[in-house]
């Protein structure tokens, strides 16, 4: 999953060598957090956050596949 993340966030952004993907393995779900280069993040987000959704929508698909839980954050470093 962190492979699927990290393949589509590069393909969107300018800067891909600024994607970072972390996973994060808790009880009932595993979360994964998306950093990008700050001005990278409006086209991970998209438009009223289409992209963000479709992420989203693709993670959800590939872990109930695989009976899993899966949680995107896109992280935004300050």
């Amino acid at each position: 999953m962190k492979e699927l993340v990290q393949y589509l966030a590069r393909s969107l952004v300018n800067n891909p060598e600024a994607v970072e993907v972390k996973e994060i393995q808790g009880d009932t779900a595993s979360v994964l957090e998306l950093r990008v280069a700050k001005e990278d993040l409006g086209r991970i987000i998209g438009r009223q956050g289409r992209t963000a959704k479709s992420i989203r929508t693709l993670l959800h698909a590939v872990a109930t596949r695989d009976h899993r839980r899966v949680v995107l954050e896109i992280v935004e470093e300050s």
